[in-house]
Protein backbone atom coordinates (compact mmCIF):
# COMPACT_ATOMS: atom_id res chain seq x y z
CA UNK A 1 0.00 0.00 0.00
CA UNK A 2 2.57 2.67 0.64
CA UNK A 3 4.48 1.62 -2.37
CA UNK A 4 1.78 2.38 -4.03
CA UNK A 5 1.40 6.00 -2.47
CA UNK A 6 4.62 6.01 -3.16
CA UNK A 7 4.79 5.53 -6.95
CA UNK A 8 1.34 7.84 -7.79
CA UNK A 9 3.01 10.60 -5.17
CA UNK A 10 5.98 10.94 -7.44
CA UNK A 11 3.56 10.32 -10.74
CA UNK A 12 2.37 13.38 -9.36
CA UNK A 13 5.62 15.24 -9.23
CA UNK A 14 7.22 14.21 -12.14
CA UNK A 15 3.77 15.12 -14.32
CA UNK A 16 3.43 18.69 -12.47
CA UNK A 17 7.65 19.23 -13.43
CA UNK A 18 7.04 17.96 -17.04
CA UNK A 19 4.18 20.20 -17.40
CA UNK A 20 5.06 23.11 -15.92
CA UNK A 21 8.89 23.00 -17.17
CA UNK A 22 8.56 21.44 -20.45
CA UNK A 23 5.20 21.37 -22.06
CA UNK A 24 3.82 24.55 -21.18
CA UNK A 25 6.35 26.19 -22.99
CA UNK A 26 5.27 23.81 -26.25
CA UNK A 27 2.43 25.21 -28.49
CA UNK A 28 2.33 24.12 -31.99
CA UNK A 29 1.01 25.90 -34.48
CA UNK A 30 -0.28 28.06 -32.47
CA UNK A 31 -3.26 25.89 -31.34
CA UNK A 32 -1.97 22.99 -29.97
CA UNK A 33 -0.75 22.36 -26.33
CA UNK A 34 0.24 19.31 -24.50
CA UNK A 35 -2.03 18.65 -21.15
CA UNK A 36 0.22 15.45 -20.28
CA UNK A 37 -0.44 16.24 -16.61
CA UNK A 38 -4.13 14.52 -16.92
CA UNK A 39 -2.04 10.90 -17.43
CA UNK A 40 -2.53 11.08 -12.96
CA UNK A 41 -5.52 10.89 -13.08
CA UNK A 42 -6.17 8.32 -16.16
CA UNK A 43 -3.72 6.28 -14.38
CA UNK A 44 -5.49 6.13 -10.68
CA UNK A 45 -6.35 3.12 -9.56
CA UNK A 46 -10.38 2.04 -10.23
CA UNK A 47 -10.66 0.84 -6.69
CA UNK A 48 -9.80 4.51 -5.53
CA UNK A 49 -13.37 6.07 -4.24
CA UNK A 50 -14.38 8.82 -6.08
CA UNK A 51 -14.08 11.38 -3.02
CA UNK A 52 -10.46 10.59 -2.74
CA UNK A 53 -10.20 10.81 -7.07
CA UNK A 54 -12.04 14.20 -6.79
CA UNK A 55 -9.49 15.47 -4.03
CA UNK A 56 -6.16 14.07 -5.81
CA UNK A 57 -7.67 15.72 -9.20
CA UNK A 58 -8.43 19.03 -7.49
CA UNK A 59 -5.37 19.15 -5.62
CA UNK A 60 -3.62 18.10 -9.36
CA UNK A 61 -5.41 20.84 -10.85
CA UNK A 62 -4.83 23.52 -8.43
CA UNK A 63 -1.23 23.02 -8.21
CA UNK A 64 -0.96 23.04 -12.32
CA UNK A 65 -2.82 26.75 -11.73
CA UNK A 66 -0.34 28.15 -9.58
CA UNK A 67 2.14 27.24 -11.65
CA UNK A 68 0.77 28.51 -14.82
CA UNK A 69 -1.38 31.44 -13.91
CA UNK A 70 -3.98 30.04 -15.31
CA UNK A 71 -6.22 31.17 -11.90
CA UNK A 72 -8.70 27.80 -11.72
CA UNK A 73 -9.70 26.26 -14.78
CA UNK A 74 -7.26 23.22 -14.43
CA UNK A 75 -8.23 22.88 -11.10
CA UNK A 76 -12.06 23.01 -12.39
CA UNK A 77 -11.47 20.65 -15.70
CA UNK A 78 -9.83 17.77 -13.36
CA UNK A 79 -12.34 17.82 -10.96
CA UNK A 80 -14.58 17.23 -13.57
CA UNK A 81 -12.57 15.03 -15.10
CA UNK A 82 -12.54 12.88 -12.27
CA UNK A 83 -16.27 12.57 -11.91
CA UNK A 84 -16.30 11.55 -15.40
CA UNK A 85 -13.37 8.65 -15.23
CA UNK A 86 -15.74 5.86 -14.08
CA UNK A 87 -18.39 6.15 -16.57
CA UNK A 88 -15.53 6.07 -19.53
CA UNK A 89 -14.04 3.23 -18.20
CA UNK A 90 -17.44 1.54 -17.99
CA UNK A 91 -18.11 2.46 -21.76
CA UNK A 92 -14.97 0.48 -22.60
CA UNK A 93 -14.42 -1.88 -19.90
CA UNK A 94 -18.20 -3.27 -19.10
CA UNK A 95 -17.65 -4.75 -15.75
CA UNK A 96 -14.90 -4.14 -13.11
CA UNK A 97 -14.24 -7.86 -13.20
CA UNK A 98 -12.65 -7.74 -16.05
CA UNK A 99 -9.48 -5.87 -15.08
CA UNK A 100 -6.57 -7.76 -13.58
CA UNK A 101 -5.01 -4.93 -12.36
CA UNK A 102 -7.46 -1.88 -10.92
CA UNK A 103 -4.34 0.48 -12.32
CA UNK A 104 -5.43 1.21 -16.26
CA UNK A 105 -2.41 0.62 -18.77
CA UNK A 106 -2.00 -0.41 -22.03
CA UNK A 107 -0.84 -3.80 -20.09
CA UNK A 108 -4.26 -3.93 -18.28
CA UNK A 109 -6.90 -3.01 -21.01
CA UNK A 110 -5.19 -3.87 -23.72
CA UNK A 111 -3.79 -1.37 -26.41
CA UNK A 112 -7.19 -1.20 -27.85
CA UNK A 113 -9.27 -0.69 -25.45
CA UNK A 114 -6.46 2.02 -23.45
CA UNK A 115 -6.20 3.90 -26.80
CA UNK A 116 -10.29 4.34 -26.59
CA UNK A 117 -9.98 5.23 -23.06
CA UNK A 118 -7.53 7.42 -23.40
CA UNK A 119 -8.74 9.39 -25.93
CA UNK A 120 -11.67 9.91 -24.67
CA UNK A 121 -10.25 11.12 -21.35
CA UNK A 122 -8.19 13.51 -23.58
CA UNK A 123 -10.98 15.01 -25.96
CA UNK A 124 -13.49 15.78 -22.40
CA UNK A 125 -10.53 17.65 -20.41
CA UNK A 126 -9.63 19.93 -23.71
CA UNK A 127 -12.82 20.50 -24.39
CA UNK A 128 -13.65 21.26 -20.57
CA UNK A 129 -9.68 23.56 -20.41
CA UNK A 130 -10.46 25.27 -23.81
CA UNK A 131 -14.33 25.69 -23.29
CA UNK A 132 -13.52 27.37 -19.78
CA UNK A 133 -10.87 29.58 -20.55
CA UNK A 134 -12.42 31.09 -23.68
CA UNK A 135 -15.75 31.13 -21.55
CA UNK A 136 -17.64 31.84 -24.57
CA UNK A 137 -17.91 30.83 -28.23
CA UNK A 138 -15.93 34.46 -29.60
CA UNK A 139 -14.13 32.49 -32.40
CA UNK A 140 -15.54 28.59 -32.91
CA UNK A 141 -13.50 27.83 -35.49
CA UNK A 142 -9.82 28.98 -32.94
CA UNK A 143 -11.38 27.22 -30.49
CA UNK A 144 -12.28 23.62 -32.57
CA UNK A 145 -9.00 23.78 -33.79
CA UNK A 146 -7.39 24.37 -30.33
CA UNK A 147 -9.81 21.76 -28.59
CA UNK A 148 -8.75 18.55 -31.69
CA UNK A 149 -5.21 19.66 -32.26
CA UNK A 150 -3.87 19.56 -28.20
CA UNK A 151 -6.02 16.30 -27.93
CA UNK A 152 -3.90 14.73 -30.60
CA UNK A 153 -0.52 15.92 -29.16
CA UNK A 154 -1.92 15.44 -25.59
CA UNK A 155 -3.00 11.62 -26.62
CA UNK A 156 0.41 10.85 -28.74
CA UNK A 157 2.06 12.25 -25.57
CA UNK A 158 0.27 10.36 -23.01
CA UNK A 159 0.21 6.22 -25.32
CA UNK A 160 4.67 7.59 -25.27
CA UNK A 161 4.16 8.33 -21.48
CA UNK A 162 2.81 4.90 -20.20
CA UNK A 163 5.04 2.61 -22.32
CA UNK A 164 7.21 4.04 -20.92
CA UNK A 165 6.22 3.90 -17.65
CA UNK A 166 4.28 0.84 -17.07
CA UNK A 167 6.81 -2.41 -16.62
CA UNK A 168 7.22 -5.15 -18.82
CA UNK A 169 6.56 -8.67 -18.19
Amino acid sequence: MTKEILKFALLFVVLVLCQVVVFNHICLFGVAIPLVFIYFIVKLPVTLGVNWLMTLAFLLGLTIDIFSNTQGMNALACTVLSVCRQPVLRLYVPRQDDLSNPEPSIRTLGLAVFMKYVLTMSVLYCILFFAIEAFAFFNPLQLLLRIVFSTILTFIIILAFDGFVTPRR
